[in-house]
């Protein structure tokens, strides 16, 4: 289940122990208290794919204040062992863009992931993440979708490995809102089902 609502504030969405790996907890995306720490990591080079690049911590902060304000789409910080890992976001995929590129199922959840920048690489480290992220978002749901950016292979190698199917490449379009603007993108769509 996604939903922050039914559980009190502070709690975790989903915390699992993944065996070889430590312990994956995953929170709601704190907006004031996690700016700074997820500014950091979407202006590297390598989370170019992300679409944050040249923002300011004011900025990413007031992306996920808006982000938590809405129903559909959800932001979280991922630790393991108690240290930020990753960047996780969960949306209905009617509520999005990508709903103009495929037939959205019942039970269908989309989903979005920047792994941290990590000082010493450990192989095996994603497809470990991946356990929990896959758990926490299928619960009650029978298909994610994923639809990194076209051009990035690393992402799109990373979902093969945790069990997606690739489907075609796709043109999300631009939005234009008041509240927030992403433009075209090219995209690879990749499905997991339960």
């Amino acid at each position: 289940m996604t939903t922050t609502e039914s559980r009190p504030a502070g709690q975790p969405a989903h915390v699992q122990i993944v065996e070889g790996f430590g312990t994956v907890r995953i929170d709601p995306v704190d907006a004031d208290g996690d700016a700074a720490l997820i500014h950091g990591w979407v202006n590297e080079d390598r989370a170019r794919f992300w679409g944050m690049g040249g923002t300011t911590v004011d900025q990413v902060r007031d992306i996920y204040a808006h982000l938590d304000s809405l129903t559909t789409h959800h932001g979280f910080l991922v630790r393991r062992d108690g240290e930020p890992v990753a960047l996780f976001q969960t949306y209905e995929p009617e509520a999005d863009r990508v709903s103009e590129c495929y037939e959205v199922q019942p039970g269908d959840i989309g989903v979005h992931i920047l792994i941290a920048p990590a000082t010493t690489p450990e192989p095996g480290f994603s497809a470990k993440l991946f356990v929990a992220l896959n758990d926490f978002a299928m619960t009650g749901r029978t298909r994610a979708v994923a639809e990194p950016d076209a051009d990035n292979e690393k992402a799109i190698a990373r979902l093969v490995r945790a069990g997606f199917e690739l489907g075609p490449e796709v043109v999300l379009p631009e939005v234009d809102l008041p509240e927030v603007f992403i433009p075209e993108k090219k995209a690879r769509l990749a499905f997991l089902t339960r």
